[in-house]
């Protein structure tokens, strides 16, 4: 596990715009009982995350229409809510950084990291626009 200190900032850098942190499993189950849609990031302390997924989250929240709940977890610190999450993201192996985006709680979308190493920030965000347009 993570020391604090070390993932506080990665953890803010979702939760100021917006981002509802999911710490335990019974957040991550309520938060995908939720009507509508809702996107589930799971954040961690890799490079990628910094350079691409935490800017690309934070980009695509500029499209007119984006997801009814914004939630975030995170990989090597939330260790029990990050459980519970991948197995509401089956079949997708576990991955972090990973995006996956639920419409009244069924996977519609997953972004894994393969998706996100070597991306840019713009590419991911504007691959999420596209399926906030769609599934939103």
């Amino acid at each position: 596990m993570y020391p604090a200190e070390l993932v506080a900032p990665m953890k803010a850098e979702l939760v100021e715009v917006g981002f509802e942190e999911l710490l335990t499993p019974e957040d991550v189950s309520s938060a995908l009982e939720r009507p509508g849609t809702t996107i589930v990031a799971l954040n961690s302390v890799c490079g990628c995350s910094a350079g691409s997924m935490r800017p690309a989250l934070k980009a695509c929240l500029a499209n007119e229409k984006t997801p009814d709940n914004l939630t975030t977890s995170f990989a090597g610190f939330d260790i029990e809510a990050v459980a519970q999450a991948r197995k509401f993201m089956l079949p997708y192996p576990p991955s972090s950084p990973s995006i996956a985006l639920f419409k009244d709680g069924k996977l519609a979308m997953m972004v894994e990291r393969h998706h996100i190493e070597g991306n840019t920030a713009e590419a991911i965000s504007e691959h999420l626009k596209q399926a906030f347009n769609e599934f939103c």
